[in-house]
This record gives structure tokens, sequence and C-alpha cells, in this order.
């Protein structure tokens, strides 16, 4: 819901969490000052942005989709999100792929990071560090990471920012994942929430949506 002219945030996680980190970090620095974190829910037990999450007095939840159909999960997860008034939803290192009908009731307020300039080495299949393994492999001297709205397609949606970052010589997948997440993730993802969360006040329906 919105509190204190906020809009409440869900973050959909599967990993460790650093993109989560870096929007509780702008939130408590007062860069993201519009929207605030409310909820967090992963996709798979054990995961480290769950603790994150605690440590920050955040709600964590775990809500796995073993034994249960696509649709019926994203059901569960759509219900959830609306008891907590929630008003965007932000993919951080998010493996589950939405289907259209969940899409469809967030549209223009379901956000995604990904770890390359799109339309560059993104799209089913491209994630972590695959993305950077990608990028090496052609030979590319830039990448970086870009924000974008969700839609059907992956990785497809609407670019609202993107930032380059170098390519250096002997970079690894992992010192370039590291460098695009520091000097690009974690710098877009906040500003594109407070954007959006900034827009979502101005029309007051910062927390409607349709229904699923």
């Amino acid at each position: 819901m919105l509190s204190d002219a906020r809009v409440d945030i869900a973050v959909l996680v599967s990993g460790g969490g650093t993109n989560l980190q870096a929007l509780l970090d702008a939130q408590a620095s007062g860069a993201l000052r519009s929207g605030r974190v409310a909820l967090v829910v992963s996709d798979r037990e054990g995961a480290y942005a769950l603790e994150r999450a605690r440590n920050a007095g955040v709600e964590a939840r775990c809500l796995s989709r073993r034994g249960q159909s696509q649709a019926e999960w994203e059901k569960r997860l759509a219900a959830l999100l609306d008891s907590r008034g929630v008003g965007l939803v932000v993919l951080a290192g998010f493996l589950t792929l939405l289907g259209a009908a969940f899409i469809g009731a967030f549209r223009g307020r379901l956000v995604n990071v990904h770890p390359s300039l799109v339309p560059a080495f993104c799209g089913k299949g491209y994630y972590g560090l695959r993305v950077h393994e990608a990028a090496l492999a052609r030979g590319v001297r830039v990448t970086g990471a870009t924000v974008h709205l969700v839609d059907e397609v992956p990785d497809g949606g609407p670019i609202l920012l993107q930032k380059a970052v170098r390519v250096r010589r002997g970079d690894t997948p992992q010192s370039l994942q590291k460098r695009v997440m520091e000097r690009a993730e974690w710098v877009l993802l906040p500003r594109a929430c407070e954007t959006l969360c900034k827009k979502l006040l101005k029309e007051g329906c910062g927390h409607a949506r349709n229904a699923l």
C-alpha cells in the first residue's frame, strides 16, 4: 500500500540478493525515497536474499513452486503481493520466467535488471555468469546493464535505463560480473525504481493493478 507517500515495493529473488541490497542501501541513504522495500519473495529455499531482507527488517517469504503448475504458483504469488498492497514489483536475479497473465496484471509496474546492454546477450538462457561468458566469448569491448519494464518477451520490454561498462583485457566472467554489478546494476536499479515510484505517486495509483 502507499505508506507516508511511498510506494510499497516487492522484490522477487532467486539467489544472493546483491541487487536487493542495492535497493535497501539506496532506501537507507535516501536515494530511494518515493518507494520502500516492503516484501521480498524467493522461488528457492535457502536463497541468501531472504536473510538480507530479514536483517533489514523486511518481510521475507519463500514461495516454492514444488508440486504446482505455473499458473497456480503465479496466482499464489499475485495473491500475496495483492494482500501486501504492492505497487511496484522488481525482478532482481529472479530466474522464474513469468507468464502472460501475471505480467498483464502488473503491466507498467513490473521491472527487471539485466546484466548486459539489451538487446545484446539477453533472452531465454541468458542469466548470471552466462551473460558475461557470452560477452567475453564474442570479444566485445563494452558491455553493461539494462533496467527495463517486463513484457511477454524475455528481456524484451521497454528500456528505462542503460549504463555501459568497459571490458578489460584479462577479464574473467567473474571479474566482469562484479564490475557490471558495481558500476551499472547497483546504480541503475535504485534510480529506475525511484523514477517509477514517483510516477506512480503522481498518478495516484501506486498500489492499483488489474485482477489476475
